[in-house]
């Protein structure tokens, strides 16, 4: 095997190993985070056990777990059992925890009891990012991810889904009945294994009816019309990607656009875009500290209360207007097909005719106006 680069022995033993610090150098990630994380109050931030208890057994240090934890972030890291794996096996993970390897349902506990006082640690490194000069500050871009949870599409229902399997089980019901009536009437009795299976089957389909009656008494009390068996907050979504949508949470994030840093994230149950524009845009804009924000999101932020209250905040937002009228669709004309004249406050229609606001009224808070021309329009044969 010549000519290759000779590669060395796992058997040989060596008088003096390297150390660690050798295999980290020093443009590493890993020496930011742990210079980062060495440097927060994580009292003051509200973090769990930061003082150690004078009995018992002792725990992993918060620091530790935190560092852990970014670093997990950083790469994407995302399962307790995957960072459990890698704090054994990583050469950087093992530099930064120590050579501490906690178990998965130590890292799963200290992410839920700490879930607050992470945010409060992730908002100060933005602010350090600020101060370094690595946030924009002047435009940002949001947009929202859908996550599944570990809730299943079986175990989340609606009142459609429960009629749905409601009305299947039952109809399963009644066909197990009718086979053990045709069972009775055959001149031939059918062998006994086969009658304690059909018996036994319809015994756990009327079991199956009486949980569904149950999960419909919850229902009633569900505020959003929605209940998940495993993850209590988990919500359907629709999502452009999966006709069946997902079962999971919507995670809204405002990303700088030079250095394309998070700056602000917030985790909703909710599946529609459209309410979030106004409060990630003026989280947005606490965390960057720019006295104006302009603001970029796609056509399901649009929502007009919320563009004029961003207005007002002096954030910018431009967002498309998205087209939801069925006009088109019917063979009619659109909204987009009239020209607004601002001076005479009146609109041009396709025809050329003159449309003068003849009325105004208000619905669900927002004032309509209403513009047409009664002799014009009643002649209109479009």
């Amino acid at each position: 095997m010549g000519r290759f680069v000779e590669a060395s022995d796992s058997h040989q033993p060596s008088l003096l190993p390297p150390c660690l610090e050798d295999y980290v150098g020093p443009d590493n990630p890993v020496r930011v985070i742990d210079a980062f994380v060495d440097e927060l109050d994580l009292g003051a931030l509200g973090f769990t056990r930061v003082h150690p208890a004078a009995t018992g057994r002792p725990g992993y240090a918060p620091g530790m777990m935190l560092k852990l934890y970014i670093y997990g972030y950083v790469h994407q890291l995302t399962s307790s059992r995957k960072l459990e794996r890698e704090a054994g096996r990583n050469v950087e993970l093992m530099w930064l925890t120590g050579k501490l390897a906690p178990d998965f349902k130590t890292i799963a506990d200290f992410r839920h009891d700490n879930a607050l006082a992470i945010k409060q640690a992730c908002q100060r490194f933005i602010a350090v990012c600020r101060a370094l000069g690595l946030v924009g500050g002047s435009v940002v871009a949001i947009d929202g991810s859908k996550f599944r949870a570990v809730n299943t599409h079986e175990r989340n229902f609606t009142k459609a889904k429960l009629a749905r399997r409601k009305a299947h089980v039952e109809e399963t019901i009644e066909q197990y009945m009718a086979d053990l009536d045709a069972a009775d009437r055959a001149d031939a009795a059918p062998p006994a294994a086969t009658m304690e299976r059909l018996k036994e089957r319809l015994a756990l389909l009327r079991g199956r009816l009486v949980e569904l009656e149950e999960i419909g008494r919850q229902l009633e009390t569900a505020p959003d019309g929605q209940l998940s068996l495993t993850d209590a907050d988990a919500r359907a979504m629709a999502t452009a990607n999966d006709r069946h949508g997902v079962v999971g949470y919507n995670m809204q994030t405002a990303v700088d656009a030079r250095h394309h840093l998070v700056v602000a994230h917030e985790l909703t149950n909710k599946g529609s875009d459209r309410s979030q524009l106004l409060p990630m845009a003026t989280a947005a804009k606490i965390e960057t500290q720019a006295e104006s924000l302009t603001v970029l999101a796609d056509r399901g932020y649009y929502e007009g209360w919320q563009l004029r209250a961003c207005d007002e905040a002096g954030i910018t937002a431009l967002v498309p207007k998205p087209d939801t009228s069925p006009a088109r669709a019917r063979g009619l004309w659109a909204k987009d097909d009239f020209t607004y004249r601002p001076d005479t406050d009146t609109y041009r229609c396709p025809m050329g005719e003159e449309l003068p606001n003849r009325f105004s009224r208000e619905e669900d808070g927002k004032i309509l106006h209403f513009y047409f021309n009664q002799k014009a329009c009643q002649g209109c044969s479009s």
